[in-house]
């Protein structure tokens, strides 16, 4: 059995007159912090995406626990155990917390069966929510708490954080951490994009560098 959860093998992907993946390999190994590193432009939104179906890459090979990965859509991806906090969040600002968490479900699932769910889910990752609240009266730290929450409702095994810490104020990226080396301990793998190198070198296990030098 392999000790890598997550492998990709000379995935390319390009767009018009930019090439944004080049023959990309690495691999993620079980419950451990994976950081992607690299300027802007370097590929590292267009690399996530294909593994959370939103883009289809043009070449290479993607295993997830041992099995060929091929998602076309998010909703497949989380399906498959792979969920995605985005640097941009995709919330209903006017909509409480408890309505944006049951949409973002793919399961059926009662008011009461969440409210069952996220208090577990906050109670064990110190994740406090208040699901009255509407998302424009939230801070960005507690509107990622809600983003985060609403991810690992799902149960991912691989845990994708796209720039987390770009909005947050200090204390909230210590809490932040702090939930991902506990979701780390529990047996999830993190893929943790992010071009602060303090941070990298603070939660993170392993580091792969995209660099930006595609274009045709």
């Amino acid at each position: 059995m392999s000790e890598n959860i997550l492998t990709i093998k000379n995935v390319s992907k390009s767009f018009p007159k930019v090439i944004a993946n080049k023959n990309v390999s690495f691999n993620i190994k079980k419950n451990t912090v994976h950081a992607l590193l690299g300027e802007n432009g370097a590929g590292k939104s267009t690399l996530v995406k294909i593994l959370y179906g939103l883009l289809k890459s043009d070449e290479g090979e993607i295993t997830f626990n041992n099995n060929p990965l091929k998602v076309q859509s998010p909703s497949e991806a989380r399906k498959n155990k792979i969920g995605m906090v985005f640097q941009h969040f995709s919330l209903f600002d006017s909509l409480t917390v408890r309505e944006n968490l049951i949409l973002g479900i793919d399961q059926n699932m009662s008011f009461s069966n969440l409210q069952e769910k996220v208090n577990e889910i906050s109670n064990r990752y110190k994740l406090p929510l208040d699901l009255d609240a509407p998302i424009n009266t939230l801070s960005a730290g507690q509107k990622q708490r809600v983003e985060i929450v609403r991810i690992l409702l799902q149960d991912p095994q691989l845990l994708i954080m796209d720039e987390p810490t770009s909005v947050l104020t200090p204390n909230e990226v210590k809490t932040l951490f702090e939930t991902l080396l506990r979701l780390k301990n529990e047996g999830k793998s993190i893929l943790y994009i992010s071009h602060k190198l303090a941070e990298i070198r603070e939660i993170c296990d392993y580091l792969l560098l995209l660099l930006f030098e595609h274009i045709f």
